[in-house]
């Protein structure tokens, strides 16, 4: 259960301020069909998650205790100061409209998430945790957690919140936890 909470609030909190958020904000926007866009997240990011997640089970075996603890703590690190980088504000490719809510944004965030720092903290949780199903499931709900919200509240949400505070916000979380676990 560590792993999936520890997955779960570690991917919520990097997605703060994230290109997908905003991504799911003009998905929203321009597609108008929540339910889909959401369920393409969700396919999208079990996949990209799962696939993540396995190659961190299977790295892990090859790690030793020192060594996979000092990775994860500097990638922590790593991760936080990557949050305090803004992201590109591109839109989403029109051409694939024809393909519906669902195909668009299931392409779009699998495309979204290859290199990103939640495929990152994926690999590097479960070659922490050597779970491959409680980190997908807990990557998964993040992801969730910090999309969902923005698929129905976007505008609202926008206009109340800076991303430039949630970000900073997520980036002093993650390097808190990764110098607290040199000592």
């Amino acid at each position: 259960m560590d792993a999936l909470f520890t997955s779960t609030l570690t991917v919520t909190l990097a997605e703060m301020g994230d290109k997908t958020q905003l991504l799911s904000l003009l998905l929203v926007t321009r597609l108008q069909k929540p339910w889909q866009i959401i369920a393409g997240i969700l396919i999208a990011t079990l996949l990209n998650h799962g696939i993540s997640a396995w190659f961190g089970s299977w790295i892990s075996q090859f790690l030793t205790s020192d060594m996979g603890q000092t990775i994860i703590n500097t990638s922590f690190i790593a991760v936080g100061l990557w949050l305090l980088i803004p992201d590109k504000d591109d839109a989403p490719n029109t051409s694939l409209d024809k393909y519906g809510a669902f195909v668009v944004s299931l392409v779009l965030f699998f495309i979204a998430e290859i290199g990103d720092k939640t495929q990152i903290a994926t690999v590097v949780l479960a070659a922490q945790y050597q779970s491959f199903l409680w980190v997908t499931m807990g990557t998964t709900l993040g992801m969730l957690l910090a999309n969902v919200p923005v698929v129905f509240a976007g505008n609202y949400i926008m206009q109340r919140i800076p991303f430039s505070l949630t970000r900073v916000f997520a980036a002093v979380v993650f390097i808190a936890i990764g110098v607290y676990g040199f000592f």
